[in-house]
């Protein structure tokens, strides 16, 4: 009688090697950014955006794309995007009309992301920019931008002799800004 030559709980086929577990890794993103400390994330907090980003996707002519290709907003350099300036002008003018009720808050839309559009629709609005009919004048907008495709803008408004802070996240998508975090102070 010859020994069998499988392990314990494994059975071979006649005359065949032995059954084996093969693991085979996936390649997936890992759970945690490996270049933030552990202490720095805590919960509600987003980890700041990779330094290098993917930028516009290659337009294709659109008998040979594939459906899947143009799935999904994708992220654009600065070099393809306007001045950010303007566009916080732009956005924090409108913002505050829509909050005064001066303007229909839907034109906000296409300058805010899902998230910031919602936010401006249920919330509730300021005292000093709901009230009073002075008109509301926008100073200088500085610029702040801390990684390609994303840029910081800071306004003081001010209404009747007031000033009131303005602060504004602007992130380059599909070619153009979009608000991701606006507060009004």
């Amino acid at each position: 009688m010859t020994a069998s030559t499988t392990a314990p709980g494994t059975t071979s086929s006649a005359g065949g090697p032995p059954l084996r577990l093969v693991v085979v890794r996936t390649p997936q993103p890992p759970l945690e950014d490996e270049r933030i400390p552990l202490r720095l994330v805590r919960p509600g907090i987003t980890a700041p955006r990779p330094a290098h980003r993917p930028g516009p996707r290659p337009r294709a002519d659109r008998t040979t794309a594939r459906p899947d290709d143009e799935f999904g907003p994708s992220l654009s350099v600065r070099a393809d995007l306007p001045d950010p300036g303007e566009t916080g002008r732009r956005l924090v003018t409108c913002a505050l009309e829509a909050l005064a009720g001066r303007r229909p808050i839907t034109q906000v839309r296409p300058m805010t992301s899902p998230g910031v559009f919602a936010a401006l629709v249920q919330g509730r609005r300021p005292r000093w920019c709901a009230e009073g009919s002075a008109p509301l004048v926008i100073g200088p907008v500085h610029v702040c931008e801390p990684v390609d495709g994303v840029a910081e803008i800071s306004v003081v408004a001010r209404r009747a002799g007031r000033a009131h802070a303005v602060a504004a996240r602007l992130e380059g998508i599909d070619g153009r800004w979009r608000c991701t975090a606006l507060q009004v102070g």
